[in-house]
C-alpha cells in the first residue's frame, strides 16, 4: 500500500505540472472541462486520502498528536474542497437600475438559479486616486428586498474586497458596463463547504505550531542537537571595489544646476500619484538612456535644455537600443540612437519594420516595441503631455514637505544596484574562501586563525550595515508609497532579499557559513530584480490589492522562498563535504530544521492566500498555475519530512540532492509561472 501511495503521490504531482503547460497551450476552460472539473481528478484525490487515512491508522498516529492533527487537517480541507466541488452554486448577475432581479445565471450551463429574495442596482462608481485616473475601487450600491414582505428592504454597498453576503449567499463586485449604467456581480452559494475548509485552515495552523513548539517533537530534537552547537569559524576579509569612469563631458544646452534643483522638487501628477519632478524626470532619462544621468546632467537639466532646445537634443544620442537585429536594420554604429535617426523626414522607420514584426513574440518584435515607446516619451514630452502639474483649485492634496525630501533621498540613492554589488562581492569572496579554509581546517596557522577571527567580526558588520542599508531602502519606499511594497515582482524580490539577510543576521552566529550565503542569495534577488527590469516604480494599487491579506499572504511566501533558498545553498555545501562525516551530518541537521519553518511558511501563506482569494472572488482555490505550483512545491517538500517510512530521505547524500532538485519547483513558482505560463498572479509586466 505504500508503494501505491508513492505512485499516485508522484502522478498527481507529475499530472499537476503538466497541466499548467497544457492550460498555457489549449486554454483554461480546457483544463477546468478535461481536468480539474472531471470526477476522475476528484476521485484521484480521494484515493490518495483514503490511502493516506489508512496509513495514519496503521502507525497508530493517535500517539503523536501533532502529526496527527496536521495530516488531519489536510484531509479536513479536501473534505471541504469535495463538498464545494458537490454542493456549491456560482454565476453572474447582471444589475441595472430601475430593473429588479431575483436570479443569477450559470456560467458552464447557462440555467438560472433563483434567489429567496430581489436585489436591484440603486447606482454604480467608480471611485480614483485623488486627481487621477487611476482607480481605487468599483461601487454597486444595491437595495435588497427579501419575497418575505414581513422584512424591510436593505440597501447595501458592494465593492473590491467588501462582500455581500444574505441567506448564504455571497455576491463580490465582478464588473461593470462601459457605459457604468450596469454592474456585474459574481454569485457563490456554499452553505457548508467553505466553513469545512476554513475549519481545516485553522486546524493546519494549530498543527504547525504545534509541531514547532512541542517538546518532544523533531523539531525541538534537531535545534538542540549537539551537532549544532558546534560553529566553524571561517571567511577571511577580501572585498575590493572597482572604480567607475567619469564619461566625457559635452557641452549640451540645458538648464542651470539651480535651476534644475529647485525644478526637483516642484510636484506633478505621474503614474496616478502625487510625485516630486524629480520621479518623472529620473524614469524618463532612465527609460530613454539605461542611465540616471546623461554626461553629468541631471535628469531635470535635460528636460529643461530639450524643450528649450529641441533641435539641438534631438540630435542627441540618447535612445539605447540593446538589440543588434534592430540596430542593423537601421544602419546604427552605435548602441544609442538620436531621435532623427528613427525619421527619414516625416517618415517613421520603425513603422515598417513593425509591420513585418507585428504579432510574432521575437526578441526583434520587443525591442521595435521598446523603441518606439522610447519615441512616444520623447513626442509626448515635446507636446506638452507628458507632464501634469498639480491642479490649482485644490481638488489633489499636494505632498508634505517631508514626503518631498524622502522621495528626493529615495530617488538619488541607487540602494539595488549598490546592495547586488556589494552584496555578490561579499558573497562570493568569502563562499570561495570558505571552501578553501575548509580544505586546510587543520592546517591553520595561529596568524592565519586570528586573520580568519578577523575577518568574522568584519564580516559580520558588513552583513549588520548591509541588513540596516537595505531595510532604510525598503521602509524608504513603504513610506513613499503609503503601503507595504509588495505588489509587483520588483517589491518582491526586494523584500525576499531583506528576508535572506534577516536570517542570515539571526543565524550566523551559530552557523558562521551562514554570511556568505545571505550575501549571495540576497545579491541575487536584487541582481534578477535589477537585470530583469521588473518595475522599480512606485505606482498605487490595483483595487483588488488593497486589501491587508496581501501583505501577509506575499510576506509568509516570500519567507518561505528564502529558506529554500537557504536549504538548496546548504545541500550545494554538503555535496562539497562528503568526505567530512561530522561536517555533512551538521549540515543535513540544519537543512532539516529549516526545513519545518519553511514549509510551514508556505503552507500558511497559501491557505491564507485562498481565505483571501474567497473574500475578493467568492472561490478559494481557482486552479490558477501560481496557485498549482505553489501546491506543487509544498507537496515536494512535504516528501522529505517522512524519512521514518522513505529511508531514501535517512541517507544525507540523497537528501541534499533532493533539496537541490526540489528548489527547482521555487524558481518555477516565482519565475516560471511569471514569464512563461502567466495567469492571475503573475508578476512578469510590473
Amino acid at each position: 500500500m505504500k508503494r501505491l501511495l508513492i505512485i499516485l503521490y508522484i502522478c498527481l504531482v507529475g499530472l499537476l505540472a503538466t497541466t499548467t503547460f497544457v492550460e498555457q497551450a489549449n486554454g483554461t476552460d480546457f483544463v477546468e472541462k478535461n481536468i480539474y472539473h472531471t470526477s476522475w481528478f476528484c476521485c484521484l484525490w480521494g484515493v490518495i486520502a483514503v490511502i493516506a487515512s489508512v496509513a495514519l491508522i496503521r502507525r497508530a498516529l493517535w500517539r503523536r498528536l501533532p502529526i496527527l492533527l496536521f495530516h488531519g487537517s489536510l484531509l479536513v480541507i479536501l473534505v471541504g474542497a469535495m463538498i464545494t466541488f458537490i454542493s456549491s452554486e456560482k454565476g453572474y448577475m447582471h444589475l441595472v437600475p430601475g430593473t429588479a432581479v431575483n436570479s443569477f445565471q450559470e456560467p458552464e450551463s447557462g440555467r438560472s438559479i433563483d434567489l429567496p429574495f430581489t436585489m436591484q442596482l440603486d447606482s454604480f462608481r467608480i471611485e480614483y486616486y485623488p486627481g487621477t485616473e487611476a482607480p481605487t475601487d468599483y461601487v454597486s450600491y444595491i437595495t435588497c428586498s427579501p419575497t418575505d414582505n414581513g422584512n424591510t428592504p436593505s440597501h447595501e454597498q458592494i465593492s473590491m474586497n467588501r462582500i455581500f453576503s444574505a441567506q448564504g449567499f455571497r455576491f463580490y463586485q465582478s464588473s461593470f458596463d462601459e457605459d457604468r449604467q450596469g454592474s456585474w456581480l459574481s454569485v457563490n452559494y456554499d452553505p457548508w463547504g467553505t466553513g469545512v475548509t476554513y475549519a481545516g485552515y485553522i486546524l493546519l495552523g494549530i498543527s504547525m505550531l504545534w509541531l514547532l513548539f512541542s517538546r518532544s517533537g523533531e523539531f525541538r530534537r534537531l535545534l538542540n542537537h549537539p551537532l549544532l552547537k558546534k560553529g566553524s569559524v571561517f571567511i577571511l576579509f577580501l572585498f575590493c571595489l572597482a572604480g567607475t569612469a567619469q564619461a566625457q563631458r559635452k557641452q549640451l544646452p540645458a538648464l542651470k544646476r539651480i535651476q534644475a534643483d529647485s525644478l526637483a522638487r516642484e510636484q506633478v501628477i505621474y503614474h496616478d500619484r502625487v510625485v516630486p519632478f524629480n520621479t518623472l524626470a529620473r524614469d524618463f532619462i532612465q527609460k530613454l538612456t539605461g542611465e540616471a544621468f546623461y554626461k553629468g546632467l541631471t535628469p531635470e537639466q535635460i528636460i529643461g535644455g530639450w524643450l528649450l532646445y529641441p533641435e539641438v537634443w534631438r540630435n542627441e544620442p540618447l535612445i539605447y537600443i540593446k538589440n543588434a537585429e534592430l540596430r542593423h536594420l537601421l544602419n546604427l554604429p552605435a548602441s544609442h540612437a538620436r531621435l532623427t535617426d528613427l525619421f527619414d523626414g516625416s517618415v517613421y522607420r520603425l513603422q515598417k519594420h513593425w509591420q513585418r514584426e507585428q504579432g510574432k513574440q521575437s526578441k526583434l518584435a520587443k525591442a521595435i516595441q521598446e523603441t518606439d515607446e522610447k519615441v512616444g516619451l520623447i513626442l509626448m514630452l515635446e507636446k506638452g503631455t507628458l507632464i501634469h502639474p498639480l491642479p490649482t483649485d485644490g481638488s489633489v492634496q499636494p505632498l508634505s514637505e517631508r514626503q518631498v525630501k524622502a522621495e528626493l533621498l529615495y530617488n538619488h540613492i541607487p540602494f539595488s544596484k549598490i546592495l547586488f554589488m556589494v552584496n555578490l562581492a561579499l558573497g562570493i569572496s568569502a563562499f570561495l574562501l570558505l571552501l578553501n579554509n575548509s580544505l586546510r581546517r587543520n592546517a591553520l596557522s595561529p596568524k592565519a586563525q586570528k586573520a580568519s577571527r578577523i575577518a568574522g567580526v568584519s564580516f559580520s558588520i558588513a552583513l549588520y550595515a548591509v541588513f540596516v542599508f537595505h531595510l532604510a531602502g525598503y521602509c524608504l519606499r513603504w513610506y513613499i508609497g503609503g503601503r507595504i511594497p509588495l505588489s509587483n515582482g520588483y517589491e518582491t524580490m526586494q523584500f525576499m532579499a531583506l528576508c535572506i539577510l534577516l536570517v542570515a543576521c539571526l543565524l550566523y552566529r551559530k552557523f558562521t557559513f551562514m554570511l556568505p550565503f545571505g550575501f549571495l542569495l540576497s545579491g541575487f534577488a536584487l541582481l534578477v530584480s535589477y537585470l530583469g527590469q521588473m518595475n522599480p516604480q512606485i505606482t498605487p494599487l490595483m483595487p483588488v490589492l488593497v486589501s491587508p491579506w496581501l501583505s501577509i499572504h506575499v510576506s509568509l511566501i516570500m519567507m518561505s522562498y528564502a529558506l529554500f533558498a537557504f536549504i538548496m545553498l546548504n545541500g550545494i555545501l554538503a555535496l562539497c563535504h562528503t568526505r567530512q562525516n561530522d561536517r555533512v551530518e551538521q549540515l543535513t541537521i540544519l537543512s532539516r530544521l529549516l526545513l519545518y519553518p519553511a514549509v510551514f511558511f508556505l503552507g500558511a501563506g497559501i491557505f491564507l492566500g485562498a481565505v483571501w482569494a474567497n473574500v475578493s472572488w467568492g472561490r478559494y482555490w481557482a486552479w490558477d498555475p501560481k496557485e498549482v505550483w505553489a501546491l506543487i512545491t509544498f507537496l515536494v517538500y512535504g516528501a522529505a519530512f517522512h524519512s521514518q517510512s522513505l529511508q531514501a530521505f535517512r541517507k544525507p547524500l540523497f537528501f541534499h540532492v533532493y533539496m537541490i532538485i526540489a528548489f527547482l519547483t521555487v524558481l518555477m513558482t516565482y519565475f516560471g509561472v511569471n514569464y512563461v505560463l502567466g495567469g492571475m498572479h503573475s508578476y512578469a509586466n510590473g
